[in-house]
């Protein structure tokens, strides 16, 4: 009865993008009734639209009954035009290239970043981030170069929430956080020492689209290092901005010719 009442109202189709909502980089792999929790779904509702899903590739099941998104989605992706990724991706590999480090892009959707590419080495230091993975804005390098240039009540409103505090190192006091913000912004881009991940440092800066040098960003470029080499963080920001400035002009130009 309680499964009918959570689904009441809700179409077929509803349902099924749920399901597929249920998956996100934190929860890549999961059960039926680990998907009926996340969803308020009925478990025999999630077991039906699950084999359908299947049955479409959109989800694949595994030898130990978890279900995984599936390649069929993988393929329908592929085909969503995204001039930044593909402008981006060359000068990504020429800064991993240079340094031999961690190099991602990111852009903001809603109140965390989403990783958009990466490339990293075997000899890199480990992170959490990868492509379609999501971390707060506050204790990342590229959160803090996106967070700097949005709105004044946008910030306001995101540093009056309960911040989350992954390390000892994160900064959740709001006036210490806008304090920072405002270097970023006068500067020109962002560091983190252990703030997402203990281990780990970053730099990273915003992807300018506009006319003047406030105009919000489309995305930010970031770089990760350990943190026991935390003094040559410095000598990494010129590379980064070139390559920043390099992947805001081929995007001006490709969504000029679109």
């Amino acid at each position: 009865m309680a499964g009918g009442v959570r689904e009441s109202g809700r179409s077929v189709t509803s349902r099924a993008l749920a399901i597929l909502g249920a998956f996100d980089a934190r929860h890549p792999r999961l059960t039926l009734t680990e998907i009926a929790g996340r969803t308020g779904l009925a478990l025999s509702t999630v077991h039906r639209l699950a084999g359908e899903l299947e049955e479409w590739r959109a989800l694949r099941r595994g030898a130990d009954g978890r279900f995984q998104i599936g390649r069929r989605l993988w393929e329908l992706g592929q085909l969503a035009p995204d001039p930044l990724q593909e402008v981006a991706r060359p000068w990504l590999q020429e800064l991993f290239g240079e340094t031999g480090e961690n190099v991602h892009l990111a852009v903001r959707d809603g109140l965390e970043v989403l990783y958009v590419d990466k490339v990293y080495g075997k000899r890199a230091v480990p992170i959490l981030s990868r492509t379609g993975s999501r971390l707060p804005m506050h204790p990342t390098g590229v959160g803090k170069a996106l967070l700097a240039y949005e709105p004044e009540w946008f910030v306001t409103s995101y540093l009056s929430r309960p911040l989350e505090r992954p390390t000892p190192h994160t900064i959740t006091e709001p006036g210490r956080l806008a304090r920072e913000l405002a270097q970023v912004r006068a500067q020109g881009y962002a560091t983190t020492h252990e703030e997402m991940t203990l281990g780990s440092c970053s730099a990273a800066a915003p992807v300018p689209v506009g006319d003047h040098a406030g105009d919000r960003p489309v995305a930010a470029v970031g770089i990760v290092v350990s943190s026991r080499r935390v003094r040559e963080l410095p000598r990494l920001v010129d590379p980064l901005l070139a390559v920043a400035a390099r992947i805001a002009a081929d995007y001006r130009a490709a969504v000029a010719r679109a």
